[in-house]
């Protein structure tokens, strides 16, 4: 499956209605995956500067558990930002695709790939996961308007944003990732932001397209991932 991700056309603001309650929400979808129990920080460094992620397990679990568990995989290390859209305005730096670290991969096809477990041999999926604003559950495997729901969701896609890029189906997204590079909030119940960067936004702010990310860390919080 083609992981290209975030769909470029949607750059325009969209309506996100506030309403008292939150209709559609749901338990949550049964998961054997990695789950983040709390939250951890993470350090990304690229072009030799350090980048402080801190990943939010206690609203996006699932999601952020995934992610916390590839870096210390060490699945992040050597991969490259292969989309960086900055014009006509701030959008995305995009990467942790990891067959862009194979000298042997073409770069055209870079944003196609997934993690693979070693243990399955077969890539590994997580569900669109998206904590509506006043409920106690995330919202699985649907878009806020798929699932009928206006309320905005709890982490939105402010400047620093970290979410898990995808295909067109809710339930596609495995190692990509991408840094808001804006307010970019028209993603909102639409992709899944599972952190915020809080410190080295001037590194993020300097990442072209085809630069590496030369190691991912977990420095704090490691201890409560679930696997």
């Amino acid at each position: 499956m083609a992981l290209t991700g975030l769909i470029v056309a949607c750059q325009s603001p969209a309506s996100v209605a506030n309403t008292s309650s939150v209709p559609g929400a749901q338990s949550p979808t049964p998961m054997n995956g990695p789950r983040l129990n709390g939250d951890a920080t993470v350090v990304l460094t690229v072009n030799d500067r350090p980048i402080t992620i801190v990943v939010n397990g206690q609203d996006a679990p699932y999601t952020a558990g995934n992610f916390v568990d590839l870096v210390e995989r060490g699945v992040y290390d050597g991969t490259i930002f292969h989309r960086v859209i900055r014009s006509p305005q701030p959008f995305v730096a995009q990467g942790g695709d990891p067959q862009s670290k194979d000298p042997n991969v073409n770069p055209q096809a870079y944003g196609t790939g997934s993690f693979v477990d070693p243990a399955t041999g077969k890539p590994r999926y997580i569900p669109l996961e998206i904590l509506p604003q006043g409920a106690t559950e995330p919202v699985y495997s649907k878009t806020f308007k798929s699932a009928g729901i206006s309320q905005p969701p709890k982490l939105s896609h402010t400047r620093g944003a970290v979410a898990m890029a995808r295909s067109q189906m809710p339930d596609s997204a495995s190692a990509q990732f991408y840094i808001a590079l804006g307010d970019v909030q028209f993603l909102d119940g639409d992709y899944a932001v599972f952190g915020y960067v809080t410190a080295g936004l001037d590194a993020v702010d300097q990442i072209q397209q085809g630069d590496k990310l030369q190691s991912a860390k977990v420095t704090t919080g490691l201890e409560n991932l679930q696997k």
